[in-house]
């Protein structure tokens, strides 16, 4: 769905009734995409917890006992922690698992991601507060801070919930669509039934699969009514049932009831949690989903028409079921459907399982995305399916893999109550994660005492560990399955990020001195060919040593020289005018730059025109501000505002080039610039430059050589010369040159290390996409430069 920008947001506060129409649309919107899932567990929640472990019986304890269970539940977990507290922990205004991780490490040093730079500090969306003087706090802040063992056990737990958020995105889809068709069993006999749910619910989830490649965009309109008229049908038919068969079932909702039937089931009724967590699945959809709306949106459509459908719909067959007794062993939704209904309300649920379903493999291809921004998963093919909305992708790996892991489920477990286990389980460690996450962002993050994270982490935390234990005692029914596809996606997740890390550390003690290039020239044999060569690192500062291996073998290289490091920040998104950091290798006359392309993990990244054009009119601005605003000479009184003149020779300041700040004035301006040294991890000092916005009128500068300039300064000679340059360059091609990278470990190191990177790693490089089909470099264009990584 249509997600609101800041400057959406920022307009609507001048019209407090534009601001109140556009987020009640917003709060239409998200029946669509945030509820779906959480909307159709009414079809499951009862016959699941009823599937062994406790039998429905005349007294009633049992059904009003578990309908006290999924009341106070829903009121504490999702109402309270997600819709009231968790909500409130966004990253400008983005939510799920590495929203929460993003967000903690950038306000406390707990990142393992490489090539950091304290300049990521100074963009607009990296939003630190000033944290208050207390001795608790900064205590705590220093033990995490200290101990790396500390910064991977929390990398590995949020690895842990985005594994836990994919296998829900197998399992989902699998117990929705299979409870919405298993609807017919009541219309044909049970010898028939079998062999007709598990075709159909198989052929659905083969059309959603197969449809995925188009885009929920182009059917994302129908979505929010269908959950809208489920939601309705799911009231009325519970309004319904409450006055028809027992108007008193509304005492049901008092704790007593829960005390009353642990009292009577006992362990039994312990290990029957695992079916009634279920009227959760879907909760942390609201959070995760919370970038596409906003929080007023997403709490006023929860608390004013989802939490009372949900509630209405399980009295409601709880009142059924109370009058009902004969039905103890077929406990099903839709024998408490009206038979004259009972079609219409069967074709409904069908589709706003689908729209379920569709939520959470959307919500799966996003969060690999964010994944594999973050070096944390193989490279994947991402497809972009909408222009206009943010967020809307594909990964065709991703969808066949889930496809035939849900057509294996839906055949391997073929009941509800293996599905609702293994369901059941996956739900309830992401939101164990997300709570770990949150506790530690009310600390870190808000600024509030240790205590009251703590507080926050046992009352929620033993609630979620209570249905967690119960959900781990069907390990053997249904619960393993969970367990195993987060264990082989932990393990895949967390030797490509540890073989990663491992590359960078390699090539930041073989890069190669700046003084070696600068000595590069024709007494060396080393010639200049037209063009533009774009030379691909993870370094920010010196020469990597692919690009010393492509001129020992090959003794040339282009006229116009770019070392391009492609970063992400720990950050949901970047402005385009705060994307580029350019700067100078060498002197003006090597035409060599410094190119440092910033990224968050929910930016969609460029296609290679676009970025090449888009590089090159960075570079030319650039080059103009450079020759307008010359460096200015060290000095004791630079020293002490900040600027250093240590930096290694070659080195040069980095600018932060955008659109909003390559400017060409049509009056007098004076130019108003903060100027600052920021250290990197590699010890080189970045002197970043970064232009206020002027308050006059401004107009964009395009990529070309003003030839009228009739100008006989030296300064302008020279910087026309170099634009000139530059566009001839452009014009004669661009060539793309990236490493290929086999990596092998030293001698002597230990067996895990040699099977994490010798055999995991290896398979996963040759096995994904490599880095010139994610760039999406033409081959015609693509120079690979062959390199051994010893680790």
């Amino acid at each position: 769905m249509k997600s609101m920008d800041l400057g959406d947001k920022k307009s609507c506060w001048g019209n407090s009734k534009d601001t109140w129409r556009t987020t009640l649309v917003l709060a239409y919107q998200s029946l669509g995409v945030v509820y779906g899932d959480l909307s159709i567990s009414p079809i499951y929640v009862y016959k699941s917890t009823f599937a062994e472990d406790i039998h429905h019986s005349e007294t009633n304890v049992e059904i009003f006992g578990v309908l006290s269970f999924v009341f106070w539940t829903l009121t504490l977990i999702t109402l309270f922690k997600y819709v009231f507290i968790v909500l409130r922990a966004d990253d400008n205004g983005e939510g799920g698992t590495f929203a929460l991780y993003s967000l903690i490490c950038r306000h406390a040093k707990v990142s393992l991601l490489p090539n950091k730079q304290t300049a990521d500090e100074s963009l607009s969306t990296y939003k630190l507060t000033q944290p208050p003087k207390g001795e608790n706090v900064s205590k705590l802040k220093t033990l995490l801070e200290k101990h790396k063992t500390l910064h991977t056990a929390l990398l590995i737990l949020v690895l842990l919930g985005t594994c836990m958020v994919i296998g829900d995105g197998v399992l989902t889809p699998v117990i929705s669509v299979f409870s919405a068709v298993s609807g017919l069993e009541l219309s044909m006999s049970k010898a028939h039934h079998e062999y007709a749910v598990i075709p159909i619910t198989c052929f659905i989830l083969v059309c959603l699969f197969a449809l995925q490649h188009y885009g929920s965009h182009r059917i994302g309109f129908i979505f929010a009514p269908i959950v809208l008229l489920w939601l309705l049908c799911l009231s009325g038919l519970g309004l319904y049932n409450i006055l028809y068969w027992d108007p008193h079932v509304y005492k049901a909702l008092s704790p007593y009831y829960m005390y009353k039937f642990l009292k009577k089931t006992e362990k039994r009724g312990w290990m029957s949690l695992g079916g009634i967590l279920l009227c959760i699945t879907g909760s942390e959809a609201m959070f995760a989903d919370l970038g596409h709306f906003s929080y007023a949106a997403i709490q006023i459509a929860f608390s004013f028409l989802v939490y009372p459908a949900l509630i209405l719909g399980y009295m409601g067959q709880a009142a059924y079921l109370s009058k009902h007794h004969q039905m103890a062993h077929d406990i099903s939704y839709y024998v408490s459907v009206p038979a004259c209904v009972r079609w219409p309300v069967i074709v409904i649920a069908i589709l706003a399982s689908v729209v379920g379903s569709q939520a959470i493999i959307s919500g799966t291809f996003s969060i690999i995305n964010q994944s594999q921004s973050l070096g944390c998963f193989p490279r994947v093919k991402v497809v972009h399916t909408s222009d206009k909305k943010h967020g809307q992708i594909y990964i065709p790996e991703i969808n066949w893999i889930l496809m035939i892991l849900c057509i294996a489920v839906t055949i391997g477990f073929r009941d509800t109550k293996h599905m609702g286990n293994a369901s059941g389980l996956a739900v309830m460690a992401v939101m164990m994660v997300t709570t770990c996450l949150t506790s530690l962002a009310i600390v870190f993050c808000w600024n509030k005492p240790p205590i009251l994270g703590l507080c926050f982490l046992l009352f929620f935390g033993s609630i979620e560990l209570l249905y967690f234990s119960a959900s781990l005692v069907k390990f053997r029914e249904g619960a393993w399955l969970p367990i195993l596809l987060a264990l082989i996606l932990v393990t895949i997740m967390f030797v490509w990020h540890y073989a990663t890390i491992k590359k960078y550390e390699y090539d930041l003690q073989n890069k190669v001195s700046l003084e070696w290039l600068l000595a590069l020239g024709t007494s060396l044999g080393i010639s200049r060919v037209p063009g533009i060569g774009l030379v691909f690192t993870d370094l920010t500062s010196g020469i990597p040593a692919n690009f010393s291996r492509f001129v020992t073998n090959l003794p040339a290289f282009h006229s116009i020289l770019v070392f391009v490091c492609v970063k992400f920040v720990p950050v949901p998104f970047i402005p385009p005018a705060e994307r580029y950091l350019i700067g100078r290798v060498g002197p003006p006359s090597f035409r060599s730059y410094r190119c440092i392309v910033r990224y968050g993990y929910r930016d969609v990244h460029q296609d290679v025109d676009s970025f090449e054009t888009e590089l090159v009119n960075r570079i030319a601005d650039f080059i103009r501000y450079d020759w307008t605003h010359p460096e200015p000479a060290s000095d004791p009184g630079d020293e002490d505002d900040g600027f250093q003149s240590t930096t290694s020779p070659g080195e040069y300041r980095l600018a932060v080039i955008g659109n909003s700040r390559a400017f060409e004035s049509e009056e007098s301006l004076q130019q108003v610039s903060v100027s600052g040294s920021f250290q990197t991890v590699e010890s080189i000092a970045d002197i970043i430059d970064v232009e206020m916005n002027p308050p006059t009128r401004t107009r964009r500068v395009t990529f070309a050589v003003d030839d009228h300039n009739d100008s006989d300064e030296p300064e302008d000679l020279q910087m026309r010369e170099e634009l000139q340059d530059l566009l001839d360059a452009q014009q004669s091609g661009t060539a793309f040159i990236l490493g290929h990278s086999h990596v092998k470990t030293k001698q002597g190191s230990s067996v895990w290390k040699r099977l994490a990177i010798n055999v995991g790693y290896n398979f996963l490089r040759r096995n994904c996409r490599g880095p010139d089909v994610v760039l999406r470099v033409p081959p015609v264009s693509l120079l690979e430069v062959g390199m051994v990584y010893v680790v």
